[in-house]
């Protein structure tokens, strides 16, 4: 690649753009996958949800904390090896994961298969962002994550209702063999034959923003303390990311259980949970467009109190109308956050460390899976109540709205 066949803008990078939101749109089917069907099958399979709900959230501890930490992985070797290899390793290593579901003799095989998964969404999830992020203008940014996000989000919530009518059909775990499998091999031939490598634009960019200004290198390392601890802005938006997670963790987990027991029917359940998934994929379409012409901020807070409220309506709704209101409110909010959370760090990282910072954020947004599931099944088993979970959740994201709004 030379710097005169370098452009930027998504107009300009069309195809390229065009063949990582199909990437992404693959690599949220894969994650849909568990999203309505494993909650079930931990009961049908191990009787764990009726057992022990802090038992059954090892699986989103264990992919929260593999996926944050790859996620960290992911943006220091684009940075060294290249974006398209990354992106390549992450598919390789979820072609056990359907095996591991299908044979699955024990809760622990769910386990390293979610560990597994983890590494695949960390690699490939981030990898997407970042290579769009590469071929894209500055102006674009909002709108650029928003598309990622609306495509990724998308497939997390068609994958979900999916995996329920094939489980119905074929069974739970063969299902969940059949699904997994077509995911992974598309995706590889895929990834394969059509990406190019963007590593390229982002040395281009990062040599003509040295060029109009002082560029400053830094490690990961000091990347990683500018945004956990030293810079203000940076940390309110970083626990901004992570606290939302529990949310995400709260509807993989204890969704399912909860709407199951209140529906008595598989395809209902995995109905309302799409609709929190779809609200929030197609809704990010529009909403980080919006940001790039009105600012990050405004959206983040709006988004942030709007899940806080879709969180706590939901237990006090009876109805599936009603719960189907509560997941369609907490999926706008996060709308509203999500892509203009990532937006915000992009606007306040260099080129040259970009891709770093965005790993690093990602590290400790997809770390709240785990934080927030331990927190989640650690109140419901406290209060011997599946409510006081909402509850947990819907505090700490109220708490960090407000640190939030004063501070980011």
């Amino acid at each position: 690649m030379t710097t005169k066949q370098i452009a930027f803008g998504l107009d300009k990078n069309r195809h390229q753009v065009a063949y990582w939101l199909i990437q992404v749109f693959f690599v949220g089917l894969m994650i849909g996958t568990t999203r309505v069907v494993i909650t079930p099958f931990a009961e049908q399979e191990f009787g764990l949800a009726k057992d022990s709900l802090l038992l059954l959230t090892t699986f989103v501890i264990a992919f929260g904390v593999v996926k944050g930490s790859m996620n960290f992985v992911a943006g220091h070797w684009a940075e060294r090896i290249g974006r398209k290899p990354v992106h390549l390793l992450g598919w390789v290593i979820a072609l056990p994961i359907p095996l591991l579901f299908y044979f699955a003799q024990s809760w622990s095989w769910v386990v390293v298969a979610t560990l597994l998964l983890g590494i695949n969404q960390g690699l490939t999830w981030s990898m997407t962002q970042t290579s769009k992020l590469d071929i894209t203008a500055a102006h674009e940014r909002g709108l650029t994550i928003g598309l990622n996000e609306f495509a990724g989000y998308t497939g997390v919530a068609l994958g979900g209702l999916a995996s329920a009518y094939i489980s119905q059909w074929l069974g739970l775990k063969t299902g969940l063999l059949v699904f997994g499998l077509a995911i992974i091999s598309t995706a590889l031939i895929l990834t394969w034959l059509s990406i190019v490598e963007t590593k390229p634009w982002a040395m281009q960019h990062a040599q003509t923003t040295s060029q109009q200004t002082v560029s400053e290198s830094l490690s990961s390392w000091r990347v990683f303390k500018r945004m956990s601890w030293n810079d203000s802005r940076l940390l309110a938006i970083t626990q901004a990311g992570c606290v939302e997670k529990f949310v995400d963790a709260l509807v993989w987990v204890v969704y399912p259980v909860y709407l199951y027991q209140k529906t008595g029917d598989l395809t209902s359940t995995g109905w309302i949970i799409s609709i929190y998934g779809l609200v929030w994929g197609v809704s990010q379409l529009i909403t980080g467009h919006w940001s790039d012409r009105f600012g990050r901020q405004r959206l983040n807070v709006s988004g942030m109190a709007m899940t806080t409220l879709g969180v706590i309506l939901m237990p006090l709704m009876t109805s599936s109308l009603g719960w189907s209101i509560s997941a369609a409110i907490t999926g706008f909010g996060m709308a509203l956050l999500y892509p203009n959370l990532s937006a915000a760090i992009v606007d306040l990282s260099q080129p040259a460390w970009r891709a770093t910072a965005i790993g690093i954020y990602r590290f400790w947004r997809d770390m709240g899976y785990a934080i927030g599931a331990l927190i989640l099944g650690l109140a419901a088993f406290v209060f011997q109540d599946l409510t006081a979970a909402f509850w947990a959740v819907g505090i700490s994201m109220g708490i960090s709205t407000i640190w939030l709004a004063a501070r980011g």
